[in-house]
């Protein structure tokens, strides 16, 4: 028959009889009185179906049966006991490989990443940039890294900020094949897209641009850091998160083409599988992002600042 979890105080109650030969010393170990552990003991036996002890009005000791299970209980409790000092120390000092799911977001967060691994040594960041779907839980990852709303129950999830996507281009291509002045002017232009892994569908451009437009596709990629790349270097106008373009438009080698068009907010999210306590190093990466990431969100998109942050049970694989 099994051990159930309750009877891990049983076991210990009958190896502290065990090595004190009795019931009184070893209820008087635990701050309960004799017969008490010898009750406790008794329905061990019940549940495992052998006699431990050989009884008498004088004395106690082991059967046979009770010699092997003492061995065996010590076994289980010094693992027991290690596997706390264990989590003991994981908690005082967070370690260990965290794999983490992150989109090529250009110079947002790989600098990000540097100050973390110097920051947290004991910690070894397995990072997997890609733009793809993907599933917290099933892919095997500690955290992630995406946009947009959550949608699996499994998942923790904080906000990190909100983020728009703008259309550039290098000042080469414009110079050449002029500046859109409105959004049905995207329709003459060599337009570089976006396309998602999973589902090949294309991403979609700025909300100005009316739904019956149909926008010519001189090229697709799945990385927004191709896109990014192949704009700079004067291939056509494409679309992509602010946060990933910001640098180079302040350096003049991108140009944002139509700023004034509606642009749409989406959310950057943190993503973790649900735990009642998180890892240490799942915990410190968390605090570590979202302290780093909320004021350069907020200064990109010129946005209000996120509320303060909480943890949320709410779900969440996205894109």
């Amino acid at each position: 028959m099994g051990i159930r979890i309750e009877s891990v105080g049983a076991m210990s109650a009958f190896v502290s009889a065990a090595e004190l030969r009795s019931f009184k010393l070893a209820g008087q170990h635990f701050g309960l009185s004799s017969s008490a552990i010898g009750k406790t003991i008794a329905k061990l036996e019940d549940q495992l179906g052998v006699r431990l002890f050989h009884r008498s009005t004088r004395a106690i000791r082991l059967t046979h049966e009770g010699e092997i299970f003492l061995d065996r209980c010590r076994r289980v409790l010094a693992e027991l006991e290690a596997a706390e000092a264990e989590l003991a120390k994981s908690t005082a000092k967070p370690k260990g490989r965290l794999r983490v799911g992150a989109p090529a977001a250009g110079d947002l967060l790989t600098p990000l990443f540097g100050e973390f691994a110097k920051k947290f040594p004991d910690i070894q960041l397995d990072i997997d940039y890609n733009d793809r779907f993907v599933d917290v839980i099933d892919d095997g990852f500690d955290v992630v890294i995406r946009s947009g709303e959550v949608t699996d129950s499994r998942l923790m999830h904080v906000k990190l900020g909100d983020f728009t996507n703008r259309l550039i281009a290098s000042p080469g291509y414009l110079k050449t094949a002029g500046v859109p002045q409105t959004a049905s002017d995207l329709a003459q232009h060599r337009l570089l897209h976006h396309r998602f892994y999973d589902t090949g569908k294309l991403g979609n451009w700025s909300p100005a641009v009316p739904e019956d437009t149909e926008l010519p596709v001189a090229l697709a990629a799945t990385s927004f850091v191709a896109l990014i790349e192949l704009a700079e270097a004067g291939c056509g106008i494409a679309s992509a998160p602010y946060f990933a373009i910001a640098a180079k438009i302040r350096a003049g080698s991108l140009l944002e083409v139509l700023p004034d068009a509606e642009k749409k907010t989406r959310a950057f999210r943190l993503l973790w599988p649900r735990s009642k306590f998180p890892l240490p190093k799942v915990s410190t990466f968390v605090k570590f992002m979202t302290d780093s990431l909320r004021e350069t969100l907020r200064e990109g998109t010129n946005a209000d600042p996120p509320p303060e942050i909480e943890c949320q049970r709410l779900s969440g694989s996205t894109k």
